[in-house]
């Protein structure tokens, strides 16, 4: 009788290994790391310009007193794709928007922003990903809304989706004050 038993063991161990790991993978985890940089001053960088029409970017130039968003963006990305017109909205209503373009050529940023909009007034060139790191950055697209002394008030991880401008006006309109 105990032999028989011993048989089935194995196969109750596999089917609760298969239980529990389909509990796991039911359960809804929010994955998402904010950056520790929020409330701090922006990381000292500079960053070489794309072309004459978009200089580079400096932490210099986030703390002139101008709130502004700063997307870190790539041209191979797909979720940035989906946030350009979003951005240009934005753009549109007066929002300074300045970009940070990582691990990629500047003939591939072009490209992206002659098909895709080009809602930027500054885009600094990010080849190793460095300063994407220091701000805290852990993936493509994010954006950070800088206040004007250089400090960075907030964070979108992931695309800014049509449904998020009214917030993300409203967030700009409460740095301002």
């Amino acid at each position: 009788m105990m032999k028989r038993l011993a048989i089935f063991v194995p196969l109750l161990m596999f089917i609760g290994f298969v239980a529990l790991a389909l509990f796991g993978l039911g359960k809804p985890t929010d994955r998402t790391i904010e950056s520790q940089m929020v409330g701090q001053k922006i990381p000292t960088f500079e960053l070489a310009g794309l072309d004459d029409a978009h200089p580079g970017l400096s932490n210099e130039d986030l703390a002139q007193g101008t709130v502004t968003l700063v997307n870190i963006f790539a041209s191979w990305c797909l979720p940035c794709i989906a946030e350009a017109p979003t951005l240009g909205k934005l753009a549109d209503a007066g929002v300074v928007i300045h970009a940070i373009a990582i691990r990629d050529a500047p003939e591939d940023v072009q490209r992206f922003l002659t098909k895709h909009g080009d809602p930027y007034r500054r885009v600094g060139m990010d080849h190793d990903g460095r300063t994407q790191i220091a701000f805290g950055s852990s993936g493509v697209p994010e954006t950070f809304l800088i206040d004007g002394t250089g400090t960075i008030r907030r964070q979108y991880i992931g695309e800014i989706r049509a449904d998020q401008v009214d917030d993300v006006l409203a967030a700009i309109a409460e740095v301002k004050r």
